[in-house]
């Protein structure tokens, strides 16, 4: 804050009083402030309030300003508060002196304290409460506490407000000694009813900047007036008893408000005098009204009653109430079933009417009134059509896989109370729908088969299974067209129809084929029908069928083959190595090689996993020229299956004397007469065959010339008929059962051994059911016998 210092010096005729200076600062300056250098302003120099011993005199006051010598200054001492210093005194000012010494001086210093907005205008109270009645009249003033401010001039109260001034205005007045007197005054009446107490703040406000205020709260209390008449709540009331109410029912309790206070809003009621006065009465103090008669519903249905409120000043007002006398509810809903179905299909879409109701119930208004409702967790619903007719409807879609029945209970209740009801049970049947195809109890099928199996033989069944009921659920198993290594797939196996078992049609060999797949499809007997299908893959077994085959050494019949061993050669020395393969697998192809016969078995030895042939112990010239060995060889199958070879071998160092030893050496005498025998008997045999064959030729040849004779002659050609339980199961085309011929004979085979009886008069067919045969023959009017140029159509047996 900017503060004025003042000069005034003076030059007395007084030779002790040299000068004055003035000084004006704002009052709550800080401690140590510069209020002035006064050395300057009085003309001395510093040494001169050095060597003086200057200093402030102030008498008995307080000291708030201080002296720098060093300095030649003058500072705030301490805090200076202009309002508790000169309190509203104005101007306000702080007189001292300063003096010196050698030779003694005294200077007059004045300081003026100028005031700042450091107080805001206060009230003595914080609140100031009044009562007014609701009746005052517009003008009347109520006098108010007015505000303090400790500052002066600009900084001083200034002005009030009073809000809210809905009802009272605010009036300022200056009085001569400066101050103002504030006056609340009434400017719009007063409602207790509608508001029985008011706050409102009086502020005072100052001049200064920043603008400082105060507040104080006044509270008024709104005095009640008998100024308002009772009201009803509402100008009719409606209310209902039963015809069998006992005395004291409550009926109904009629309000009234009187918004005036105290004995101003006590309301009484009555009922006004009327010809259902006795059957009825209404508590004076809280309007309960209750029945205090017996009514009845078939004499009158219906009272209207007049009720009077009232206060304690006359003010009053009137209500009507309307009694409607109800009926009992003693008739439960009767329940009549207008049309109903007894089974659905499961296919019906959502909303489908399945059942039509109609409801009855003699009772009146609420009574009367029906609800029905269904059972739970049921995919039907009710529906309301018309008044007292319903209609049970499918909410979604039916399955009749999930549920093939529903009892549905329909339950009718009114709305009385105690409500009464009645129910009735349907019985549905839901009928299937071709809508599941058959599902197979495995997603792919493996079965296994021993090879050299017997045709005809079961290999496995697959099974599946329909949901749907009935003829929609009779699944029957097909074998899908298909093909293995180019040939149809049902050459190699067929499926039945019914039980879904799986046959081999023909020997598998497991040599030519190893597995092989299919797929067999399961159809049911719905319209149309449905499918599904599965892949069934066979693999087929080996079996030890096959015997080694001797690849080495190879069997001639007309010369001899020899291995040559030198008399030199040591023990191990390969003389030869048998080699031999079996076409089956697994175990069963696993060979072992064992020595059965030998010239000299302690010389040699056979490998019993490598076929080699090898000499045990060294050869001597004692040891025979030739040696005869027979190896045989044997698979690992169950039972196992072998073959033999004869190795001939040679103990010599030269090739000449070998080649006369093998030429020189006959034959076994016993191998040769075996050899011999055999071969005598084969040729018999091959000779028998040959000539019975040749006259069954002859004799078939002749019998069809014959045949072919008889038919020319008769000029019909030969119909092979094939009869109902023929079947061709392996696909050989061999004929299982009796072949079967149609036979036309002419007119000479009369003569034969076939006689007949006299024919009908249309044609006959003559079933014989314990054989495979038919005879059919055709007759005109005339008897056959009677008539040797008719023909004769017979099948042969």
């Amino acid at each position: 804050m900017g503060w004025q210092v003042l000069l005034f010096v003076w030059v007395l005729s007084l030779s002790v009083v040299c000068g004055q200076v003035s000084y004006s600062i704002p009052e709550e300056m800080a401690k140590g402030a510069l209020i002035g250098n006064i050395a300057q302003d009085l003309g001395l120099s510093v040494e001169r309030l050095k060597s003086g011993k200057a200093r402030v005199y102030t008498g008995n006051t307080e000291e708030y300003i201080e002296l720098r010598r060093e300095r030649g200054v003058l500072l705030v001492k301490d805090r200076i508060d202009r309002e508790s210093l000169c309190g509203q005194t104005m101007p306000c000012a702080l007189h001292f002196q300063m003096i010196l010494e050698n030779p003694m001086e005294f200077y007059t210093v004045t300081v003026e304290i100028t005031d700042i907005n450091d107080n805001p205008p206060t009230f003595e109270r914080g609140e100031m409460q009044y009562e007014i009645s609701e009746s005052a009249l517009t003008g009347a003033r109520f006098v108010l506490e007015k505000a303090i401010d400790d500052d002066v001039g600009v900084n001083g109260l200034s002005s009030y407000a009073l809000k809210p001034s809905d009802n009272f205005s605010l009036k300022t007045i200056s009085r001569g000694d400066g101050t103002k007197h504030v006056e609340m005054v009434l400017q719009k009446p007063l409602d207790r009813e509608k508001n029985e107490h008011l706050s409102l703040i009086l502020t005072a406000m100052d001049g200064g900047e920043p603008q400082l205020s105060g507040t104080m709260q006044i509270l008024i209390t709104v005095l009640d007036a008998n100024d308002n008449a009772p009201v009803c709540s509402k100008p009719e009331y409606k209310a209902s008893v039963t015809e069998n109410a006992p005395i004291g029912t409550l009926i109904t309790t009629v309000r009234a408000t009187d918004i005036d206070k105290g004995n101003n809003g006590k309301v009484t009621y009555m009922i006004s005098k009327s010809g259902a006065g006795s059957l009825f009465k209404v508590d004076a103090e809280n309007g309960v009204l209750t029945l205090a008669g017996h009514v009845d519903y078939e004499k009158r249905r219906l009272y209207e009653l007049d009720i009077q409120v009232s206060d304690q000043g006359g003010l009053s007002d009137a209500c009507k109430v309307i009694v409607d006398v109800t009926d009992t509810n003693d008739n439960p809903p009767s329940i009549n079933i207008m049309s109903n179905s007894n089974t659905v299909s499961e296919n019906m879409k959502p909303g489908t009417v399945v059942t039509m109701l109609n409801i009855q119930d003699p009772d009146a208004n609420e009574n009367g009134k029906v609800m029905c409702v269904i059972n739970d967790n049921i995919p039907f619903v009710i529906k309301s059509t018309t008044n007292n007719f319903f209609t049970v409807v499918t909410d979604s879609e039916l399955d009749r896989e999930r549920a093939s029945e529903y009892d549905i209970t329909v339950t009718c209740s009114d709305e009385g109370v105690p409500s009464l009801s009645s129910s009735v049970t349907l019985t549905l049947q839901i009928s299937d729908v071709n809508d599941n195809a058959p599902v197979f109890e495995r997603s792919s099928y493996e079965a296994y088969i021993v090879e050299n199996n017997t045709p005809g033989l079961s290999v496995f069944t697959v099974k599946a299974t329909d949901a749907d009921w009935n003829q929609n659920a009779r699944v029957s198993y097909i074998l899908e067209e298909s093909s293995v290594n180019g040939v149809p797939v049902s050459s190699y196996v067929s499926v039945s129809a019914d039980s879904g078992v799986i046959h081999a049609v023909r020997s598998f060999d497991y040599e030519q084929i190893k597995d092989f797949h299919f797929r067999v499809k399961a159809q049911d007997g719905g319209s149309p029908p449905l499918s599904s299908n599965v892949t069934v893959k066979i693999l087929i077994q080996d079996q030890n069928d096959n015997p080694p085959q001797v690849l080495y050494p190879v069997q001639t019949g007309g010369s001899v083959v020899a291995e040559m061993v030198p008399r030199s050669a040591d023990v191990g020395y390969l003389v030869t190595k048998v080699v031999a393969v079996d076409v089956d697998s697994g175990q069963n192809a696993w060979l072992s090689y064992k020595l059965q016969k030998a010239t000299d078995r302690a010389l040699f030895e056979v490998g019993l996993q490598n076929g080699e042939i090898r000499t045990i112990r060294q050869v001597s010239d004692k040891d025979a020229v030739k040696q005869r060995l027979t190896v045989i060889v044997e698979d690992n199958g169950q039972p196992s299956r072998s073959a033999t070879v004869i190795v001939n071998v040679a103990v010599a160092d030269s090739f000449p004397e070998v080649l006369s030893e093998f030429t020189d050496f006959p034959h076994d005498k016993e191998y040769n007469d075996n050899l011999t025998f055999y071969l005598v008997l084969a040729l018999a045999v091959v000779s028998f065959l040959f000539i019975t064959c040749l006259v069954v030729i002859i004799s078939v040849r002749i019998y069809r010339w014959r045949q072919s004779r008889i038919l020319y002659h008769s000029n019909l050609p030969v119909i092979p008929y094939y009869p109902p339980r023929y079947s061709d199961t392996l696909g050989t085309g061999t004929l299982q059962h009796v072949y079967n011929y149609e036979v036309c004979r002419t007119t000479d085979s009369r003569k034969s051994d076939c006689k007949f009886g006299r024919a009908g008069s249309q044609n006959v067919l003559i079933m014989d059911p314990s054989s495979t045969g038919t005879m059919q023959r055709i007759q005109n009017e005339k008897s056959i016998l009677d008539e040797p140029d008719s023909p004769l159509e017979v099948r042969w047996i």
